[in-house]
């Protein structure tokens, strides 16, 4: 089972949960309808890719795009959450990469097919390393960014959520259990395009995790 590290101390993964159409920016871009619930898909674990590692392509697709966001990891078990607190769960931040075969996905939803081919190839899941979770006061109103090659690609802000944090962990809670370990790629702002071999991409969470990558 792969690991990512909270602080210095390896965690085991263990579920991938990803929440899609999460911005009403990233909708707009995509000409997607605005969801009425929680967008949930997973990933496989074997997706999760540390920083620092070479990004590879998968061959079946010409066109692999980057989505930013602000990553969670679980801290307990959970199959409801806390009302006055409903971030207590929440162990760590982080900021990550939902890479996504665009062609791929584009085609699979016009069979009306799940999108795993197209969202879990291997190195799908790019993640930092975590901050414990009070090292970030204010997970539901703080930036993230993202560059590649030094030029700005997205610019979030997680107070544009449709749904917050609270919301996306009731709704995973409740419909599929929470587990220690579990991992919560929470939605991507406007400005998703394609990733090429040779780019060197950096990112950042509110001046406190930065992350770096290289496709190959």
């Amino acid at each position: 089972m792969p690991n990512v590290m909270l602080e210095t101390r390896p965690v085991q993964v263990n579920n991938i949960f990803c929440i899609g159409r999460n911005y009403v920016d990233h909708i707009a871009e995509l000409k997607n309808e605005t969801p009425t619930e929680p967008v949930v898909f997973m990933k496989p674990n074997n997706s999760i890719l540390h920083q620092g590692a070479a990004i590879k392509l998968p061959a079946y697709s010409a066109s692999v795009h980057y989505e930013c966001e602000l990553v969670l990891l679980i801290g307990e078990d959970a199959d409801g959450i806390d009302a006055e607190n409903p971030l207590k769960i929440i162990a760590g931040y982080g900021v990550g990469l939902d890479l996504t075969a665009r062609d791929v996905q584009g085609r699979l939803k016009e069979k009306g097919l799940p999108w795993t081919k197209a969202k879990g190839f291997r190195g799908a899941a790019c993640v930092s390393d975590f901050v414990a979770a009070d090292k970030l006061s204010r997970p539901q109103d703080c930036e993230f960014t993202f560059k590649v090659n030094g030029e700005m690609r997205q610019h979030g802000h997680t107070s544009h959520m449709i749904y917050p944090l609270a919301a996306i962990l009731q709704e995973l809670a409740e419909s599929y259990g929470l587990r220690a370990g579990d991992v919560v790629f929470t939605g991507t702002p406007a400005g998703v395009g394609q990733l090429h071999s040779g780019d060197k991409l950096a990112l950042d969470l509110a001046g406190v995790v930065q992350a770096a990558f290289e496709v190959v």
